[in-house]
């Protein structure tokens, strides 16, 4: 009875609530899905709207009111995203957006920068000691509330009661309005294709035992369908929505290899449907913190392989990402992801990933450009991206040069502005005037494939890029003088450019070319490479290999011609042919071994042969 008290002493009607609120007031709004609605209505709604009152938020949902002639406000605002609600009134000057981390947020009120005269919140109802929760939305509420001069709460019982750092007293809260609504649900648009292609190659990059962080995009959201085959992923992440409720009921997110907050998914806010809202409701797996702490880099420095995924609207040639613009207008924010990027990248085996379809809706426009567009602004700088995802494939920047770069992204654009792409970036000197780019397809990543040798070990099969042309001349330069002759049929002392290129700048289609790799992803080397050339009037291809010396004798050359193989008889080819030296016992073997329709014509100390399938 007591605390029915204590609460009926604190309600009152919203019209009274934020009568409260002078001319002048800076206010915050509560975010995403717990946007106080009644109280902002109230304000909105006002005979006599206090003048000069600034709305200060971050994502919000239906905070503004639309009475059939669009979006109006009596209001200015300060928002620190590009939600629906807010990109037309950024448009007409009466929002502001100010491109910010939102973990940055808490310095700018313990600094001064930012003052809360108001706060108008969303909670669950009391327990029975008096708390309510913040919910579905602590990120940057609860530092606010701690700035704020005066609380004033819509008090929900149909909110979950979340725990973590989500607890306010009802003696700190001013006035409260009991509502009786659903709590505002969220769910993504259906994935499209080209979501779902992006989505599986994020997917097969993430390993078992990964924490992640997962950005509000859809098409960070559609990966978490494709990691039912992953075990012990852990969830430590600004929001979360469906997704990881379907991957914990399969088992897949046990928490198990967290550095931190082992067997709990931390988040800060969350965006679902009544199903997520009653999953969290008072379940200990939950620990819902304020964003502060979700990306603090110490914190998230505890994990191993710390992965975060999120969603980008554009990317130049040189890697800068521009996530906050469409076409010259504000959309979205900066949100957090400089700091999960960064965070990710400092985990020891972390992946930082950006993902993005390869063109807009349209088909007409090219996400991939050679720089960003006048009204684009770098919110990522090329300095801290790693993996860029499209719908053609996974390119890899960290630590390469801007031709490499330019390359790689190429190589994942569409297949209808790759040239274009390609001579502006000879244009901007970004690559040599004489390179070309063959492949007209989507990275083959479901041709990659692993090998175990006969002493034990297991390399990566993969098809080439156009961008390996260097590590194919590391390859060379590891080579004997023998090996390279018996190869070349020449003492080379160098494998040039053009002839590198030409091993592994292929098409995948009439041209094949597969490299054996060893390491991680980010830092792999080559060890063996193989590629064949079809020659369309006999429907055979001529092969060729390199095998490091030292690599040779363990199988790997037969790896990779079964591999070849594999990949030219599904493409229909009749078989192979090579030319041997008479004396390369290793290779004539190989050759033998492929198929009993063997032939060998020999002349000048040469064996022609060929191998049908």
């Amino acid at each position: 009875m007591g605390l029915t008290l204590a609460l009926e002493k604190k309600l009152t009607t919203p019209e009274a609530a934020v009568s409260s609120i002078r001319p002048g007031a800076r206010v915050y709004v509560g975010t995403a899905c717990a946007t106080p609605r009644v109280l902002t209505r109230a304000l909105e709604d006002s005979p006599n709207p206090p003048a000069d009152v600034q709305f200060l938020h971050f994502l919000t949902n239906g905070l503004i009111p639309d009475r059939g002639e669009g979006p109006t406000t009596a209001f200015q605002h300060r928002c620190f995203f590009v939600g629906t609600d807010m990109q037309e009134l950024v448009k007409q000057g009466k929002a502001q957006y100010v491109p910010i981390s939102i973990a940055q947020v808490l310095w700018l009120i313990d600094n001064g920068r930012i003052s809360v005269d108001a706060a108008l919140i969303q909670v669950s109802a009391p327990d029975e000691h008096g708390y309510v929760s913040l919910g579905v939305s602590v990120d940057i509420t609860h530092s606010m509330l701690r700035k704020a001069r005066t609380i004033i709460a819509e008090v929900n019982p149909n909110m979950p009661f979340t725990l973590g750092d989500t607890f306010i007293h009802l003696d700190e809260i001013d006035s409260c309005v009991l509502v009786n609504t659903p709590v505002i649900e969220f769910v993504h648009e259906p994935a499209d294709e080209v979501a779902r292609q992006i989505a599986r190659y994020v997917a097969r990059i993430i390993d078992d035992g990964a924490t992640l962080q997962i950005g509000l995009g859809r098409i960070p959201n559609e990966m978490l369908r494709y990691l039912t085959g992953r075990r012990d992923l852990g969830i430590h992440s600004d929001v979360i929505t469906d997704g990881v409720v379907d991957l914990i009921e399969a088992g897949v997110v046990t928490g198990k290899k967290k550095g931190i907050h082992r067997g709990q998914v931390v988040t800060s806010y969350c965006m679902g449907t009544r199903r997520l809202y009653d999953y969290i409701d008072r379940n200990p797996l939950f620990s819902f913190q304020p964003i502060s702490y979700v990306c603090n880099p110490a914190v998230i420095a505890a994990h191993d392989r710390f992965v975060s995924v999120t969603q980008a609207f554009a990317v130049d040639l040189t890697g800068q990402v521009c996530s906050d613009q469409v076409q010259r207008e504000f959309y979205g924010g900066v949100s957090t992801q400089p700091d999960f990027l960064r965070a990710a990248a400092a985990s020891p085996g972390g992946k930082p990933i950006i993902c993005l379809p390869s063109t807009r809706a349209d088909g007409k426009t090219s996400r991939i450009r050679p720089l960003l567009l006048e009204g684009e602004g770098a919110t990522i700088s090329r300095s801290d991206v790693h993996y860029v995802v499209t719908e053609y494939g996974t390119a890899y920047l960290f630590g390469k040069s801007i031709q490499e770069r330019a390359l790689t992204l190429i190589e994942i654009a569409h297949p209808s502005f790759r040239p274009g792409l390609l001579e502006e970036a000879k244009r901007l000197g970004y690559v040599r005037h004489d390179q070309v780019v063959r492949t007209k397809r989507a990275y083959p990543v479901e041709e990659e494939r692993e090998a175990l040798l006969k002493d034990g070990r297991i390399v990566s099969i993969r098809p080439s890029r156009a961008s390996d042309v260097r590590a194919l001349q590391d390859l060379f330069y590891t080579m004997s003088r023998e090996d390279v002759y018996t190869r070349f049929f020449q003492r080379l002392e160098a494998l040039a450019v053009s002839e590198a290129e030409h091993l592994c700048n292929v098409d995948y289609e009439n041209e094949m070319a597969f490299l054996a790799v060893i390491g991680e992803r980010e830092n792999e080397k080559v060890v063996g490479s193989s590629c064949y050339f079809l020659n369309p009037s006999t429907n055979l291809a001529e092969v060729a290999y390199m095998i490091r010396s030292d690599w040779q004798g363990t199988g790997l050359g037969t790896a990779l011609q079964q591999r070849m193989a594999e990949y030219a008889k599904v493409k229909g080819l009749r078989g192979f042919t090579a030319e041997i030296l008479m004396t390369n016992d290793k290779m004539l073997r190989l050759a033998k071994s492929i198929s009993d329709k063997v032939t060998m014509t020999g002349s000048d100390g040469v064996y022609e042969v060929t191998m049908l399938f």
